[in-house]
């Protein structure tokens, strides 16, 4: 209580400023829709995605300096409004796709369903946090830092003043699309250069290759060497030491080992040995990773509620007091109101798979782990908030549930995804809701205006994502490669939530396979290592997380050449340039899903041609080996352009 009356906003409680207005309005509903679509793109990738606060906030100021001056606090609204996109769409790409995967679940895979689930829980993730906001925010604002709402404000504080640094987003995203444009639009060089050993080698099966993308050389940048190193020696678990032993063990046999029941081990590819045994590995690598999170946690859980109900008891006993600017909330009785209609509405609503058990299961496991989202942010930041973890422990529950009640047949499959769904898209949303209010708390941000632009934001958001989504799945595929979708988007996420599911419900999850799994993230906690960052890896493909560690190394170089021991700060150059090449990116490739669907003519052999067949000069494939080479050639001048950004001169805001 000390650390909230010694506090002193940036702009006092006393001071009325414009700030709820239509042009911030406007401007945030439309980054939101940007970074929301790019963020589909990039979390059906590799399964994860980053804050886009700072991005947004530092683009705001650019933006509105070009419109005239604007207040402080009309360029937080703006980046409260657009970071909803961003977090709304990593708990929809992170769980609905898995649909897709459970029976009869793509008759639920429309525009329709994603956006209710999504809107659904978009609204839950910012009402649940509205009773959370005073004691996690404010009473404890000297302990949770929350990183990415501090230095969101630090990056407005600074804007007032002026700068350059919103030009290194420009850069990186205008970088990032003429790469992609040369690579993957018209094809002068290979999108993944690849090497895989023969089965007669001592490495049989074994495979190295790197989706050389922009995007995933900024996620590697952003997140740091560390934990892009975990990452990748998971993936070298995997593809240089499980997929060679299966290999070489399964070579002498002459039945099919299971869960796979027609293909001999001796005949499967890498691919193969990847889809029918790794897979399930990885799944209970990152199910204990999670779980492992969630319980490193629990001491802040149980703080967290005990806060939040004491400031519940305490709001019901004050006498009616006008409160500051600085201090209204949206009232709790919307809330509760909020909540009871969801209730209904999820149990009513047609066409979506829920009934009123799976609707106050939801309600129940929102309110959880929305607290444990905003609490766990507080310090660790919303780009490392195990979201599936979470997810997975919400799937687990449920299914139990469902067993312990009977709901066994696959028809339950998709209910028990819809209440996961909700949830993750809560808690990913509550999780970038607190630090936007973390923003808003240390500038003297209206509360309540905060809240309803998040509700905002979350509304155009959803409007965007669902489009998205079933675009790429129409045109580009999702999951597994098909005759009509070689080379889809693994969305590894959802195919996780799918495995759980199906697992449980029908009572024939590979239990051995899972438990190694399990027993190699254990392994990796006991040698006091993150079990969820060298989880993820294991379980996608290596080509996803080579590129992630070479951006984590041109992280580690700059910071060996500035000759810091702390990581750059999240407003560095780097950082920015980094988001900016995240972005263009992933823009690009919804562009190029685009070009996919555009279809231009018939060719020789009968099957449309698109817009994108017809502008690929295919080069990079015409080359053979040499074509890997100089792919490779063009990632790493792509690194050295980032190496240069972030060792530039600083440019201050001030």
């Amino acid at each position: 209580m000390s650390e909230e009356k010694k506090f002193k906003p940036f702009i006092s409680a006393s001071e009325l400023i414009p700030e709820f207005s239509l042009r911030a309005i406007i401007m945030g509903a439309i980054f939101g829709i940007i970074f929301g679509a790019a963020s589909v793109y990039l979390g059906l990738k590799v399964g994860l995605t980053v804050s886009a606060s700072i991005p947004i906030a530092v683009l705001a100021i650019s933006v509105f300096k070009r419109l005239g001056k604007a207040s402080i606090l009309e360029s937080n609204i703006v980046q409260t409004i657009g970071s909803a996109g961003e977090s709304v769409a990593a708990g929809v790409v992170f769980t609905v796709p898995a649909l897709l995967f459970l029976a009869g679940g793509r008759d639920y895979f429309h525009y329709y369903q994603i956006f209710v689930l999504a809107f659904a829980g978009g609204i839950l993730g910012v009402l649940f946090m509205i009773p959370l906001r005073r004691s996690l925010i404010v009473k404890e604002h000297g302990y949770l830092p929350y990183p990415e709402g501090t230095a969101c404000a630090d990056v407005l504080v600074a804007g007032e003043k002026g700068g350059k640094l919103a030009q290194k987003v420009y850069y990186g995203v205008g970088i990032a699309f003429f790469y992609k444009l040369f690579m993957s639009i018209l094809g002068f060089w290979k999108d993944v250069p690849a090497y895989i050993f023969s089965k007669k080698s001592a490495l049989p099966n074994a495979t190295i290759s790197g989706e050389i993308t922009p995007e995933l050389l900024g996620v590697g940048y952003i997140i740091g060497p560390r934990i892009a190193g975990i990452m990748v020696a998971g993936g070298v678990l995997s593809w240089f030491v499980l997929i060679p032993l299966i290999t070489m063990l399964g070579s002498g046999l002459t039945t099919v080992f299971p869960p796979e029941t027609t293909q001999l081990i001796t005949n499967m590819s890498a691919d193969d040995i990847w889809g029918r045994y790794i897979r399930y590995i990885g799944a209970g690598a990152v199910t204990f990773g999670g779980l492992m999170t969630l319980i490193k946690t629990f001491p802040t859980i149980v703080s967290a509620f005990k806060d939040s109900f004491k400031d519940l008891k305490e709001s019901r006993g004050e006498k009616a007091v006008e409160k500051s600017r600085t201090e209204k909330d949206i009232p709790l009785i919307y809330v509760l109101i909020g909540s009871i209609a969801l209730v209904v509405f999820m149990s009513v609503i047609p066409n979506i798979p829920t009934n009123f058990l799976s609707a106050v299961m939801i309600v129940v496991f929102g309110f959880f782990f929305v607290t444990v989202s905003s609490r766990i942010v507080g310090l660790i930041g919303s780009s490392s908030n195990p979201i599936s973890g979470m997810t997975i422990a919400t799937l687990m529950a449920t299914s139990l549930i469902f067993v312990g009640i009977g709901w066994t047949g696959d028809v339950y499959q998709p209910i028990a995804l819809v209440v996961g769904s909700i949830v993750c898209i809560a808690s990913a949303n509550a999780g970038a809701t607190s630090q936007d209010l973390k923003t808003g708390y240390i500038l003297g941000a209206t509360p309540i205006k905060q809240q309803l632009g998040l509700i905002i934001g979350v509304l155009a958001a959803t409007l965007a994502i669902g489009f998205t989504l079933t675009l790429l799945e129409h045109n580009i595929g999702v999951g597994a490669p098909t005759p009509e979708h070689p080379h889809p988007l693994p969305a590894p996420q959802a195919i996780l939530m799918a495995t759980v599911i199906k697992g449980l419900l029908s009572h024939n999850l590979p239990w051995g396979l899972v438990l190694t799994g399990m027993g190699i993230s254990a392994v990796m906690e006991l040698c006091g290592v993150s079990s969820l960052a060298f989880a993820v890896g294991a379980y996608l493909p290596l080509s996803s997380t080579t590129p992630i560690f070479v951006g984590g190394l041109v992280k580690w170089l700059v910071d060996r050449k500035n000759k810091s021991k702390e990581a750059e700060s999240d407003i560095g150059p780097g950082a920015l340039f980094s988001s900016g090449l995240i972005a263009g990116g992933a823009i690009t490739g919804i562009i190029i899903a685009i070009l996919i669907g555009v279809n231009v003519g018939i060719g020789a052999d009968g099957k449309p041609v698109s817009l994108a067949d017809k502008l690929n000069f295919g080069l990079g494939d015409k080359m053979g080996n040499m074509g890997d080479l100089i792919a490779l050639g063009f990632f790493l001048l792509l690194g050295f352009i980032l190496y240069k950004f972030a060792t530039s001169k600083k440019e201050e805001l001030t």
